[in-house]
C-alpha cells in the first residue's frame, strides 16, 4: 500500500501595488467621514448664529437693535386672507377691534423662529397685560409644512402661509432677514382695533439678524416706542433704531 505525501499548500502572494481591502475601505471612508463632520459643525454654527447674544437681552440699560420699514406705525395695516395651520383661512378683518399682534417669521428650517412662538404662548398672561389680545404668525414657509409643524411642537398659535410674498411683501416684512428678500425674517407689528398699526420693530435685518428676541425684550421695546410717539420714538422707516 502506497503512503500519500501531503501537499503543501503556500499562501497567494499580494499583487504588487495592491492595496488590501481593509486599506482600501479606510481609505475611502475618511474623505466623507471629514465631509460629514464639518456639515455638522456648519449646521451647528449657524444655529448657535441665530441664537447668539439673546439669552441676556432683558438686563437693565439693554439695546436692541432693530429697523422700522414700510408701512409704519399710523398707518393702515394691509388687509390679507391666508390659508393657517388651522385649516381655515383667517383675516385681518377677523381682529377688527382687537389689538392683534403679527409676528412674520422664516419659517420652516428656523427653529428659533417657532421658539419665539412657543414663548409668546407661554407668556400669553404678560402680553394680556401689555393690551395685545391675540397673537398671529405669517411665514412663506408652504401650508401643509406650517401645518404639520405647528402640531409637531404642540402650539395652539394661527401660522398663516404666504407662499407667494403677497402679503409680506404688502407689508416689507421680507426686506428684513438674512435670506435676502425671498423669505421674512424676524418682525412684530400690533395692529389695534381701528386696523391702523400701533407699533413695528424689523429684528431680524443687518449686522445681527435676529431670529428670536426674549418676550420681556420685545414688550419693553414696544412699551418704549410706543411711549415716544407713532414713530417709534422718533426712527425713520427703515433706518436703525437702538432705544
Amino acid at each position: 500500500m502506497s503512503r500519500r505525501t501531503p501537499t503543501k499548500t503556500t499562501a497567494p502572494t499580494p499583487t504588487r501595488g495592491r492595496t488590501p481591502n481593509r486599506a482600501a475601505a479606510t481609505s475611502a471612508w475618511r474623505p466623507r467621514a471629514i465631509t460629514g463632520g464639518l456639515a455638522l459643525l456648519t449646521v451647528g454654527g449657524l444655529f448657535l448664529a441665530f441664537r447668539s447674544g439673546q439669552p441676556d437681552t432683558t438686563g437693565p440699560g439693554h439695546k436692541s437693535a432693530y429697523q422700522v420699514g414700510q408701512p409704519a406705525a399710523g398707518e393702515t395695516a394691509p388687509a390679507f386672507a391666508l390659508a393657517a395651520s388651522t385649516r381655515k383661512t383667517v383675516s385681518l378683518s377677523d381682529y377688527r377691534g382687537k389689538n392683534v399682534l403679527l409676528f412674520f417669521q422664516e419659517g420652516i428650517g428656523c427653529q428659533p423662529c417657532w421658539d419665539q412662538i412657543r414663548d409668546l404662548e407661554k407668556d400669553t398672561a404678560k402680553l394680556h397685560a401689555a393690551g395685545i389680545d391675540d397673537v398671529v404668525s405669517i411665514t412663506t414657509s408652504p401650508a401643509d409644512l406650517v401645518a404639520q409643524k405647528v402640531r409637531d411642537d404642540r402650539l395652539t398659535t394661527p401660522v398663516l402661509s404666504d407662499p407667494n410674498l403677497k402679503v409680506s411683501k404688502s407689508y416689507s416684512a421680507n426686506s428684513f432677514g438674512m435670506m435676502g428678500d425671498s423669505r421674512d425674517g424676524h418682525s412684530f407689528m400690533l395692529v389695534g382695533p381701528d386696523g391702523k398699526l400701533k407699533w413695528r420693530a424689523d429684528y431680524g435685518g443687518a449686522p445681527n439678524y435676529t431670529m428670536y428676541l426674549p418676550v420681556d425684550r420685545m414688550l419693553a421695546d414696544m412699551r418704549q416706542m410706543m411711549a415716544g410717539g407713532s414713530m417709534m420714538g422718533g426712527a425713520q422707516p427703515g433706518t436703525q433704531q437702538t432705544p
